[in-house]
């Protein structure tokens, strides 16, 4: 049986950010070539995904109250850190609602409303998405607390 503690989630989270960025790059690319049922299973498979993450990462820092991870690292790599986790969590707050109204419309079969909203929700949720785990990397692998 597998088992995942609290010390695990991180590393979990990172995992769930990264396979929904392959489901969107693979749902981008099948609707670029007209492979409109790849493209609707890779995206809904990217909100399951990305719906395990948002679980993950609350039952991470508010249900197990784990505290802020200090980043360690120093120089110019200090301020590109912090401007991608502060852009990062902005962009995460404003996708939540932009892929629900996607999603809603897609379902709703109201196609040209879904690919204007699209256009801006896909390379917002693959930012964030990438960046989630380029900031864990770089706080737990390469910038590690003492």
């Amino acid at each position: 049986m597998l088992m995942i503690t609290g010390s695990d989630l991180p590393a979990l989270n990172a995992t769930l950010n990264g396979i929904a960025a392959v489901f969107l790059g693979v749902g981008y690319f099948a609707i670029r070539t007209w492979r409109v049922r790849l493209h609707a299973t890779c995206m809904i498979s990217a909100f399951i995904t990305s719906t395990l993450f948002l679980t993950s990462y609350i039952t991470y820092h508010f249900v197990l109250k784990a505290g802020a991870t200090r980043f360690s690292g120093q120089g110019w790599i200090r301020p590109l850190y912090y401007g991608m986790l502060i852009s990062h969590i902005i962009l995460a707050g404003v996708v939540v609602p932009l892929a629900l109204v996607t999603l809603w419309r897609a379902a709703r079969a109201r196609f040209d409303r879904h690919r204007r909203i699209a256009r801006i929700t896909w390379p917002i949720w693959m930012y964030v998405s990438v960046t989630g785990v380029l900031i864990y990397i770089m706080l737990y692998h390469l910038y590690p607390s003492r």
